[in-house]
């Protein structure tokens, strides 16, 4: 076997002949991949659990104040003897149950209402037109606070069996309400530009059924542009899940939230303990800019006039 066979180096080369978009959206690829993976095997990297470790109870009352990191606490301890590394690795956890579970009851809701309000037409088009730019319109954080006010206190556990805290279920809706207008004003846009298309108007005139035309000939063609949007909504979410940790309206105090630790940790960096912040705040943004980039990555596929700044003759 020659050197340049090797996988290695085979790969070297396709990373030297491959486009600044292509390498980046690969790297958005790898870093949302080596999230998931984390948040998949949480136990085996957090020894410690996200709770005070009971053999170590003296941790908490004899050290008011975190403890730096060591070989024994990685990223070091809070003040309330929580290891750093276990919430912040607990954390990604969390907020991907989180973020998957808002950006698919937005898309669930936002795609079909679409299809049908751009194929349809007629005065409910135009009703749910006037509430989705209404909606849309609202600052997706302060619609978001409004929702988890409203649903602050309540429980609703339908999703108990797959999620790890019924509270998850409450953020994931707030999160929800301020991005199914997304999916709703893509998707009708494009039905409204697709049902006019010879084929679709052949389909008809062959006795098609509107349920087959929107499933058969129009689904295929309005969600090119889902994936996209479905990837920078979750790297939206997660700094808008962050941000109702960070009010306080978030989950629950002892479920492990990046936005409540950065919150609890704020108080403590005039002492000069650092690393309560800088580890969920590092892992929050390496998470985001992963999702942002293999957004933008798929995008460019979806829209390859975007590569060169051309236009699509009229």
């Amino acid at each position: 076997m020659t050197s340049s066979s090797l996988p290695s180096v085979r790969v070297f080369k396709f990373w030297q002949r491959s486009s600044l978009s292509l390498r980046l959206t690969f790297i958005g690829l790898v870093i949302t991949l080596f999230y998931i993976a984390i948040a998949c095997l949480a136990p085996l990297f957090a020894q410690w659990g996200w709770l005070q470790d009971p053999q170590n109870a003296s941790l908490r009352l004899d050290n008011p104040l975190s403890t730096p990191p060591s070989w024994e606490h990685w990223f070091g301890t809070d003040d309330e003897g929580y290891d750093v590394l276990s919430r912040t690795v607990f954390g990604t956890q969390v907020a991907l149950q989180v973020v998957v579970i808002a950006t698919l009851f937005s898309l669930l809701i936002g795609v079909p209402l679409g299809m049908l309000s751009g194929y349809f037409g007629g005065p409910t088009d135009r009703v749910l037109l006037f509430v989705m730019d209404t909606t849309y319109t609202l600052p997706g954080l302060l619609l978001a606070i409004a929702i988890a006010y409203i649903l602050k206190g309540q429980t609703l556990s339908g999703l108990s069996l797959i999620i790890s805290d019924p509270g998850i279920l409450n953020a994931a809706i707030a999160l929800s309400v301020a991005y199914i207008p997304q999916y709703y004003r893509v998707v009708r846009n494009h039905t409204v530009s697709v049902k006019t298309e010879v084929f679709i108007e052949a389909a008809q005139a062959l006795g098609a059924s509107p349920w087959r035309v929107l499933t058969r000939y129009l689904f295929g063609n309005v969600v090119q542009s889902v994936p996209v949007l479905f990837t920078l909504n979750a790297a939206d979410a997660i700094l808008t899940l962050a941000g109702l940790g960070f009010l306080g309206l978030g989950l629950p105090q002892e479920v492990p939230e990046w936005g409540f630790d950065l919150s609890e940790a704020l108080k403590e960096l005039p002492t000069g303990i650092w690393w309560t912040a800088f580890f969920p705040g590092m892992a929050m943004t390496l998470m985001v800019v992963g999702l942002s980039l293999l957004g933008e990555g798929l995008n460019e596929f979806v829209n390859p006039l975007l590569k060169k700044g051309e236009l699509p003759d009229n």
